[in-house]
């Protein structure tokens, strides 16, 4: 059949279906209309498919960024069963230090897996060695005493996680005796200093080891130092920022951007409520994100 005759066909149809002869001339005005207005409209299916493909493939979330972990914070991601949400927790392995999500292999690390009391724990001597010795985990230093061939060994565990798992890395783990003191004095000048814009690390015994440069964040008396885990938060083009390198203790109390409150740290004329909140952020920094307490800022009681 020829498209002519199948045109021919068509017409005939539509007058007897409608009664009207002539009557496909105006379906075709119709169709042709409506295909013009689903066209303008970004609504036509090949389009909407092709557009919504290309919107996914914007909207795929970049990694986050490189963060610090306590041996606290990291013994949370052992793959378990999260109380709060029943979802299950990620499941991350520190090797020599450094944080690998290692959810892919849940069936080797997580729960129930041949290499489950590794999960949430530093582990790179053990691997190294072979070894489920409880005295070798959550022991960054016990890599740096390791022999010759259990060093290869661990290069190699380190290259296979990296490499050849592809598991991505989350930060670096910063062992409890390497972090500052929590009752150092911190001066407003070095408070100023951790805002956030410092992109590299300085080359300083201290941060050795670190993933990304501190952020603190001074609340009360005390400055969180929020690079261990709120990085997203209060790093550079996070909605915190505004509070790094600063005392923010006025301006977490009253819940605001205000920049003037930002700057100042006076809390002398606020009411119980507005100190009720404060303490409310200063136990959610401490014990809830388990952010660790660089410093005092020495303010007078």
């Amino acid at each position: 059949m020829t498209l002519s005759h199948a045109a021919k066909e068509m017409g005939k149809w539509c007058d007897a279906m409608t009664g009207v002869e002539g009557s496909s001339g105006y379906l075709a005005l119709i169709i042709f209309t409506a295909v013009g207005w689903l066209w303008i409209n970004d609504s036509l299916p090949f389009q909407k498919n092709g557009q919504q493909k290309h919107e996914e493939e914007e909207e795929e979330e970049a990694p986050d960024p490189p963060r610090n972990f306590t041996t606290k914070q990291l013994r949370h991601f052992d793959g378990t069963v999260d109380e709060k949400t029943d979802d299950k927790k990620p499941v991350y392995l520190s090797v020599a230090g450094t944080v690998f999500d290692c959810s892919n292999g849940r069936d080797f690390y997580g729960p129930g897996g041949p290499y489950e009391v590794f999960a949430g724990r530093e582990c790179g001597a053990a691997l190294a060695t072979m070894s489920f010795d409880e005295k070798l985990l959550d022991d960054v230093a016990a890599c740096e005493k390791l022999g010759v061939g259990d060093r290869n060994e661990l290069q190699n565990w380190l290259e296979k996680f990296e490499h050849y798992r592809c598991y991505p890395i989350k930060g670096k783990l910063v062992p409890d005796d390497k972090l500052p003191s929590p009752d150092r004095i911190i001066t407003m000048e070095e408070l100023r200093k951790y805002d956030a814009t410092i992109e590299d690390i300085p080359d300083s015994k201290e941060l050795d080891g670190y993933a990304t440069c501190p952020i603190y964040v001074g609340a009360g008396d005390k400055v969180f130092d929020v690079s261990f885990g709120g990085v997203t938060m209060y790093g550079k083009g996070g909605p915190y920022q505004r509070f790094a390198g600063k005392d923010a203790s006025r301006a977490l109390a009253l819940m605001s951007f205000d920049p003037k409150d930002a700057e100042n740290p006076d809390i002398s004329d606020l009411d119980e409520t507005k100190i009720k909140v404060l303490n409310d952020w200063i136990n959610t920094f401490e014990n809830k994100k388990g952010y660790p307490v660089a410093g005092r800022l020495g303010k007078k009681k």
